[in-house]
């Protein structure tokens, strides 16, 4: 079966580096410089609203959002932020934030991660609008996370404060309700008519917003004053947006991905990098390209521990392995799928014993003239693109475009006595 799998080099992407961020200092400046600690009185209950993604220094910049708000006197707890991940259970989120170093004994403030909620209000176009009652019950709320390009629609906005408030803080019952209706009025007029009655009726303080590289390091952090997330955000999201790494290639005959992940993207891969969407795709020749990367056949190796389980994006995928289908909590990928009213995400696709079975298959299901001609890329996850393995087709043109490095020779893939692929960065001598 040899045959039929094309030889591999490694292969580097070159991308800018950004300045290192002093985080402490960055987030005190940015809250003195928004003038957000002129509204907190001592003793105040600010509740802080931290999310599920896998974000580089969470815990660090969360503890020093904790230390500034202790600074100013106030008294601030953590709110999981995540919508129905965690199987939409309390113990669920505790134990997601947990992963990232969020917890009680860790950051010395209380977690309280009930998932109920209290109908605040409705959009001038008639949806109901729930938010977090454990949020409610504070006097402010700081909502922390990421802006990046979204997973499931193409905008002005992408995923960020917006987001957070919407689905976040509107954990599983307002994730469900924003889903339903962002199938019937489009997602990023749906997140912002959603937010924009939440910021009227929650008393959200400010959104600290993060922004990463190519490397997902931190790149930058930005306090917004609540009247003013949505502006900032939007012009923050193009910055984000710059510095999102890509595949280096239009078109792709097969692409091996190691692990998939909710730490890595909310769904699981990115369908900003693999050109799939949430909502359904196909891999024939003839139809419309894609936004993205033309990606014939799709093969998942893994899924990361942070996902506890939770499966969605092996449904982008055309092959898995078995042991990655038999690591999946098929419950608690089910409960984000239906509430995220993307059933076709948590699909099982066509799953094999080893690596070089499913390599093999997805091979000669391409009906190629020559297998190894192949375009095959192999990468980590879909936010570790700086370095992968490519095939030896693509060698011409790495040549030809400037960021690209060659950084192995030429070798057959590399596969273990199970006949599993080695270890991503081990393959080559």
């Amino acid at each position: 079966m040899n045959d039929v799998i094309p030889r591999m080099f490694r292969l580097r992407q070159r991308f800018p580096q950004s300045k290192p961020v002093n985080i402490p200092a960055t987030v005190q400046s940015e809250f003195n410089a928004e003038g957000i600690l002129a509204h907190i009185k001592p003793g105040m209950n600010i509740a802080v609203a931290v999310g599920s993604r896998g974000i580089t220094n969470l815990q660090r910049i969360v503890a020093a959002v904790l230390e500034v708000l202790k600074g100013a006197g106030a008294q601030p707890f953590i709110v999981p932020a995540m919508g129905s991940h965690g199987g939409a259970t309390p113990e669920g989120q505790i134990e997601l934030l947990a992963e990232y170093g969020i917890t009680e004994q860790q950051l010395k403030v209380p977690i309280r991660a009930a998932m109920e909620v209290e109908r605040i209000g409705v959009t001038d176009d008639g949806v109901d609008v729930n938010f977090s009652a454990e949020a409610l019950k504070a006097e402010g709320i700081v909502v922390v996370n990421r802006v990046k390009p979204h997973t499931d629609f193409s905008g002005a906005i992408g995923s960020g404060i917006l987001k957070m408030i919407v689905i976040g803080l509107g954990k599983r019952i307002g994730a469900a309700t924003f889903h339903a209706a962002a199938l019937h009025r489009g997602y990023e007029h749906t997140i912002r008519t959603v937010a924009r009655v939440s910021l009227k009726a929650a008393p959200i303080l400010c959104g600290v917003a993060i922004v990463e590289n190519q490397f997902h390091d931190t790149a930058g952090i930005a306090v917004f004053k609540g009247e003013e997330i949505e502006r900032r955000e939007e012009d923050l999201f193009g910055d984000a947006k710059n510095l999102m790494p890509r595949l280096p290639f239009d078109e792709i005959d097969l692409l091996i991905v190691d692990r998939l992940g909710k730490n890595i993207s909310g769904a699981g891969m990115d369908p900003n990098i693999i050109g799939r969407g949430i909502h359904g795709y196909s891999s024939l020749l003839t139809d419309k390209p894609p936004a993205g990367p033309r990606i014939r056949r799709i093969f998942v190796r893994g899924i990361t521990p942070e996902s506890h389980g939770n499966g969605i994006g092996i449904g982008f995928a055309d092959f898995a392995t078995a042991r990655l289908v038999r690591a999946i909590d098929q419950k608690v990928t089910a409960v984000n799928a239906l509430t995220a009213l993307t059933p076709q995400s948590a699909k099982i696709p066509i799953h094999f014993d080893t690596d070089r079975e499913a390599i093999t298959q997805a091979l000669i299901s391409l009906a190629l003239t020559d297998t190894r001609k192949a375009r095959v890329v192999r990468i980590a996850d879909t936010l570790s693109l700086e370095q992968m393995e490519v095939s030896e087709s693509c060698l011409g043109l790495v040549k030809s475009i400037e960021n690209l490095m060659v950084a192995s020779a030429v070798e057959p893939m590399q596969f273990d006595s199970r006949d599993d692929l080695r270890e991503l960065g081990s393959s080559f001598h």
